[in-house]
């Protein structure tokens, strides 16, 4: 099944490349989309990512369907953060559903104020994808 995407309404300029993206990991994976399916997230890992040796940061992105196209609702990228017991937390959260962005060191803010940060982070993680350097990519479903 080819995910198609609303992209008419986005607030952030999500890229063919991303969208192409997930349709190959999809079309790569065993996951089996039903009739019931409603939303995936995709969980990119590096297995060796750690706060010592550091590495590339896990990332989250859900989507939904609705009225027959699929929807961003988050892409979220994790690190960790700590001193003394480090924990993965959020280091920048587009949220598409609420219209706001999380960037660890300047905090919440519309999602139009992000457009430029968005495609470089965006480019960024795309060419990491095509590097091979997530060793693991799941898909959950939600029916």
């Amino acid at each position: 099944m080819k995910l198609t995407f609303d992209t008419e309404r986005l607030q952030l300029p999500v890229s063919v490349a991303l969208q192409q993206l997930l349709n190959d990991r999809l079309e790569d994976s065993d996951c089996d989309l039903t009739e019931s399916t409603t939303a995936l997230t995709f969980s990119f890992r590096n297995k060796s990512y750690s706060p010592e040796s550091g590495g590339w940061h896990p990332v989250e992105i859900r989507i939904y369907l609705k009225t027959k196209c699929w929807h961003f609702d988050y892409i979220t990228d994790f690190s960790y953060q700590g001193t003394a017991y480090p924990e993965l937390a959020k280091e920048v959260d587009f949220d598409f559903s609420s219209g706001h962005a999380y960037l660890i060191y300047q905090g919440d803010m519309p999602l139009d104020e992000v457009t430029d940060f968005y495609k470089l982070w965006e480019s960024n993680f795309v060419e990491y994808v095509e590097m091979d350097c997530f060793d693991e990519i799941l898909i959950v479903t939600e029916s």
